[in-house]
């Protein structure tokens, strides 16, 4: 091939090349214009509330909480807790300075955070918000703790995470208000209560020497009055290997106060034999389980499985002060038994005896059903009506599967049902409203019971909203949620689809709140959900369902359905003619 002959060939190659790169600009170009231009009539239907909808939007989706009144998030026990309004304006003056003197509160930021820590053994540190009401509840407590403490080698500060973002990024900082103890720049969470006894107890736990020695009967008297439980070990000696195990096994637990004696007269008095064998262990409570003896190895692993396992009560009432103890608890699986106060007497002993043989393995809970203030609004988050007695079992938040008891309570059917329980025996429940009857509006009513049929339908594109009828954001997103629906209609390939997410739960509906938008591509069902993080405006929807559908459909403007309906008229008239 001559070098004429190759430059021609190089010449037509570059043409060819240059014309496919024009042509597909033009065609992106164009593609882009038809969009801008299918869009332009929903823009036009776009009202002043898509703005209010989008600042909606942001905040609910940084964890601020709506102050709707009724919301029964059982993932935060926290919600059973007064709140307020985020989106109300702010106070310019630190709401922590209101009811709190928080001179020994320091104040950290960004700058001067690391130097601190740094500098200092024992550091707590408080990560808040300041519209967050639990934040503000915690300040008076906060700051009278610091107080107690400053004179004990360790300081408590605070972080305002609204303004140090990076430093609440670096801590995974999820909700308000979060609280770490630094050890030597180490840190883990604070896992106790939001008082001032409860952090200024854990904290002394922390630092001090983990078990108080008991030398008279007096303080024995004393101690065994004022402790709502308590471990006590009987020594010969009160230094050694025996106490040196006891006192690291204190450091494991954070809820329960350790002691120790070697005086039998104040064994005697925390109900252990005065000639006993040594070392001998034993765990009080003020439950009705209130004597547990300890017969294992003295060592710390074992006796910390022994207070870990017999510390809670055979059955904890559910309360706004219980409700941290059980939800964070290490074990996750729990039985609840649902029952009106007046029915309690008969069947809580039933319940008490099953719990004995599941200790370490479940947690047993009563829920006082005419309780207006907890036992209601929890009886209606787990699905649970009339009177009682109910008996469920449930997984755990980040599960969330429940289990409903079929039969009489009794001791040998709860004790049946545990078991089953435990070995993944038994089928889940799901709440679902009744199935509507009709359901040809724009926006399609999906509950518990169709979910598999409406959402789970392969040859459907599926946007589902899983909202709750009290919460705002989504009463503002509503008309803009009915809008996008009616422009896409008539398109048989995409459903647009809201469930209750209060009364209504399937294993392929995760909610982290609401209102959680989601998009079920067809096709693909057999995969998670994609989560739809977008402005919430009717072309932001419309965009994004574009670009994620599996089934393309073109959307059809006003004027064309005009122009089709005008031309099939036509048609028709012809024919008649014709005729």
């Amino acid at each position: 091939m001559g070098k004429t002959t190759r430059f021609l060939l190089f010449l037509t190659i570059s043409a060819l090349l240059i014309f496919n790169v024009v042509s597909s600009t033009e065609e992106t170009k164009k593609d882009e214009e038809d969009l801008d231009e299918d869009l332009k009539f929903l823009l036009e239907t776009e009202g002043d509330k898509s703005d209010e909808a989008h600042d909606h939007h942001h905040g609910h989706e940084h964890g601020e909480s709506s102050g709707d009144e009724g919301e029964d998030d059982f993932e935060n026990y926290d919600d059973f807790e007064d709140s307020v309004d985020p989106d109300a304006a702010a106070s310019d003056e630190d709401p922590f300075k209101v009811d709190a003197d928080e001179k020994d509160v320091v104040v950290l930021k960004q700058g001067n955070f690391s130097e601190f820590i740094e500098k200092n053994k024992y550091v707590m540190v408080e990560f808040y918000a300041p519209w967050c009401g639990h934040c503000q509840s915690l300040a008076p407590e906060y700051a009278t703790a610091a107080t107690e403490l400053k004179d004990e080698g360790v300081v408590l500060a605070k972080v305002d995470a609204t303004e140090e973002n990076e430093l609440a990024q670096k801590y995974n900082v999820e909700g308000f208000p979060t609280v770490f103890f630094f050890i030597d720049g180490v840190h883990k969470s604070y896992p106790g209560q939001r008082t001032k006894e409860g952090i200024v107890s854990w904290i002394k736990k922390k630092t001090g020497p983990g078990v108080k020695n008991v030398t008279t009967v007096e303080e024995a008297e004393t101690i065994l009055g004022a402790e709502e439980k308590l471990v006590l070990g009987f020594f010969d000696s009160l230094v050694g290997s025996d106490s040196n195990e006891l006192s690291s096994a204190s450091k494991l637990e954070d809820d329960v106060n350790f002691y120790q004696t070697n005086n039998p007269d104040v064994a005697k008095v925390f109900h252990i034999d005065p000639k006993a064998k040594r070392p001998a262990l034993v765990l009080l409570k003020k439950e009705a389980e209130k004597i547990s003896n300890y017969n294992g190895k003295f060592t710390t692993a074992a006796i910390s499985e022994f207070v870990f396992e017999n510390k809670l009560p055979l059955v904890n009432n559910f309360t706004r002060e219980t409700a941290p103890m059980i939800f964070e608890n290490p074990i996750k699986n729990q039985v609840l038994l649902f029952a009106a106060s007046k029915d309690a007497e008969k069947y809580l002993p039933a319940l008490q005896e099953a719990a004995k043989l599941f200790k370490g393995k479940l947690i047993f809970v009563y829920v006082e059903m005419d309780n207006e203030d907890v036992g209601k609004p929890v009886s209606d988050y787990f699905g649970v009506s009339g009177d009682g007695p109910k008996v469920l079992a449930y997984t755990g938040n980040e599960d969330g599967k429940k289990f409903f008891l079929d039969g009489e309570v009794t001791q040998a059917s709860i004790k049946a049902f545990g078991e089953d329980f435990l070995a993944d025996k038994l089928k889940p429940f799901f709440k679902s409203d009744p199935i509507p009857e009709t359901n040809d509006g724009d926006v399609k009513i999906v509950v518990g019971d169709n979910f598999d049929a409406v959402v789970l339908d392969e040859s459907k594109d599926v946007l589902l909203e899983i909202y709750a009828p009290w919460c705002g954001h989504c009463q503002t997103l509503e008309p803009i949620y009915n809008k996008l629906a009616k422009h896409l209609r008539g398109i048989d390939s995409l459903v647009i689809a809201k469930m209750d997410g209060t009364t209504n739960e399937h294993p392929r509906a995760k909610s982290d709140g609401f209102p959680t938008i989601l998009f079920f591509p067809a096709g693909n069902k057999s995969f998670d959900p994609l989560n739809v993080e977008v402005d919430r405006t009717v072309v932001a929807f419309y965009k994004y369902i574009k670009k994620h559908a599996s089934i393309h459909f073109k959307l059809q403007k006003p004027e064309d359905a005009t122009a089709a309906s005008k031309t099939t008229e036509s048609s028709i008239n012809d024919v008649k003619d014709e005729l």
